[in-house]
């Protein structure tokens, strides 16, 4: 079973992580088929005074806010967009959609990116894929601005651990519940996060 690789940054984003903890999530939306985000990093972490803090949320709140979305277009998947925001205010991306069902906060963007969903540790910090739970998340935030993605782990599929089934929010797709197999391949980018609020459990 694949364990969580280290974030090896370099200097750089380093400092730009730094910057996020001190000025706020960045909120733009940097997640997978995306375009390049029109908003600078010093914009979005200019959004907000203090540093991110978690949501008060329980697994089953997360994965009951995460279903709401497949039926909340008229009983059809909330669509896909980078620049939309749904009725609830949230970004319809796949890290809008997480942020949604973790309740973060909506900041000036609809929710915070992928990159900060994985990065910002008062969100969420790595955890080993074999000890993914309802309610963690797989990101890959290391990938082009056409690639980072962030779903919504809800259960192993097998004792063996070779597929889970997952929430997302996916370019042509919308909101989608299947099985998938992201940070069990060898050479993917993805890896396990667990968001803080669950504390412990």
């Amino acid at each position: 079973m694949k364990l969580h690789r280290a974030l090896h940054l370099p200097a750089a984003t380093t400092i730009l992580a730094g910057a996020l903890l001190v000025g706020g999530v960045v909120s733009g939306p940097a997640t997978a088929h995306s375009s390049p985000a029109r908003q600078t990093a010093t914009e979005q972490s200019a959004e907000s005074a203090g540093s991110p803090r978690a949501a008060l949320s329980t697994r089953a709140q997360t994965l009951q806010r995460a279903r709401t979305w497949l039926t909340a277009n008229k009983g059809r998947p909330v669509p896909y967009s980078q620049s939309a925001r749904w009725r609830d205010g949230y970004r319809q991306d796949c890290s809008g959609y997480a942020s949604m069902a973790l309740g973060l906060a909506k900041g000036r963007w609809g929710g915070p990116n992928t990159v900060a969903l994985a990065r910002t540790r008062s969100l969420t910090r790595p955890i080993a894929m074999s000890a993914l739970k309802p309610g963690d998340l797989v990101i890959d935030a290391d990938g082009s601005n056409k690639t980072r993605h962030v779903v919504i782990f809800e259960k192993w599929n097998n004792p063996a651990r070779t597929s889970y089934t997952a929430y997302e929010q996916r370019g042509s797709h919308g909101t989608t519940h299947r099985s998938l197999r992201y940070g069990l391949n060898a050479n993917d980018q993805f890896d396990a996060f667990r968001p803080v609020q669950y504390g412990n459990n």
